[in-house]
């Protein structure tokens, strides 16, 4: 079945998560390009900064809500729907996440990074389908490339990305044998530049740190906005697609990898400024919010080939052959 999405200027976004890294990267991005958007996170005083900083009037909206309460999403649909009729595509960016050994992490820290990736994305999928079932539009579920390859110290956060990598295909499936014209993409970013390891509350004796190579938030929200408007199942960020195969066809050779590499690569050595993180409500914006990017201290890179090539074949192609014309035409110079 064809499914055909709106250009960004002519959508309403909802954005979760919105207050800080892909998803505030995402949200400056639709605005720049038309779209109206809805700006979702816990953190009230972040939001109404960003709306400001965006300078884009009635075509912001800011909703503070968490998203792992059912109740709340429902009151960003209302709004949303009373702010501007309906809404176009709806991403399910929020999350939460936790560092440390599986034994030393509490339990009540386990359930709160599901109650937030996990149960956020369903209440929000199924907020999203029920709205969009008969006008059509996009859902865009962010996974990871731990949706496939779990990192040590992180088993609550590879689990929830694991369950929204099953619950987005089986959704989606569904969707096609209905024949409703919904496009479900999971954006599969690999590591980011992003506030992400303030945010997150850490067990850890050192600060936490991605293994690079290490992306900026604006090469995911290109992603994102893309699949916004061409209908995808799938998009990878980067490495994320190689490591996500090497995990499902050669296990064995991942596990020694993160076992002889990665475990002792995320413990950077450095202080943690914010152990508590702001994986609880009660720490939300101890931590800071309010930018997109975070302080990587390696190369950050501000593109992915891959992605790039997956996403604008066409594009991609008359590159590569301009690139090797060019490359033909020097040689053939140097050969006079």
């Amino acid at each position: 079945m064809h499914i055909s999405l709106k250009p960004l200027r002519e959508q309403v976004v909802v954005i979760t998560g919105a207050s800080s890294g892909i998803g505030l990267a995402t949200a400056r991005m639709a605005v720049e390009r038309g779209a109206r958007v809805v700006l979702v996170a816990r953190n009230e005083e972040a939001l109404q900064d960003i709306k400001q900083q965006l300078n884009a009037g009635e075509r912001v909206l800011h909703v503070q809500a968490d998203v792992g309460d059912r109740g709340q999403l429902e009151r960003v649909a209302s709004e949303t729907i009373a702010q501007f009729g309906g809404f176009d595509t709806w991403i399910n960016n929020a999350g939460s996440s936790v560092w440390g050994r599986f034994d030393q992490v509490k339990d009540e820290d386990h359930h709160q990074v599901m109650q937030t990736n996990f149960w956020g994305t369903h209440y929000g999928s199924s907020i999203a389908v029920k709205h969009l079932r008969d006008k059509g539009g996009a859902l865009i579920n962010i996974g990871s490339v731990e949706s496939a390859n779990a990192l040590p110290f992180h088993s609550s956060y590879s689990a929830s990305k694991h369950a929204i990598k099953a619950m987005t295909d089986v959704l989606r499936v569904e969707l096609q044998k209905s024949r409703t014209p919904v496009s479900v993409t999971l954006v599969r970013p690999s590591s980011t530049d992003t506030q992400f390891m303030d945010h997150s509350k850490n067990y850890l004796p050192s600060a936490p740190v991605f293994p690079p190579p290490v992306y900026a938030p604006e090469v995911v929200a290109r992603a994102i906005l893309n699949a916004a408007e061409h209908p995808q199942r799938d998009v990878y960020i980067g490495n994320a697609k190689l490591l996500s195969k090497l995990a499902q066809n050669a296990p064995r050779l991942a596990d020694w990898i993160n076992r002889t590499f990665v475990y002792d690569a995320i413990q950077s050595g450095r202080p943690d400024q914010h152990p508590r993180g702001a994986l609880h409500d009660s720490d939300v914006g101890a931590a800071g919010d309010g930018k997109a990017s975070g302080n990587y201290p390696g190369m950050v890179l501000k593109r992915s080939l891959y992605t790039q090539a997956t996403q604008h074949p066409l594009a991609t192609t008359a590159a590569v052959a301009v690139g090797a014309a060019a490359l033909v035409a020097l040689l053939g110079r140097r050969g006079r």
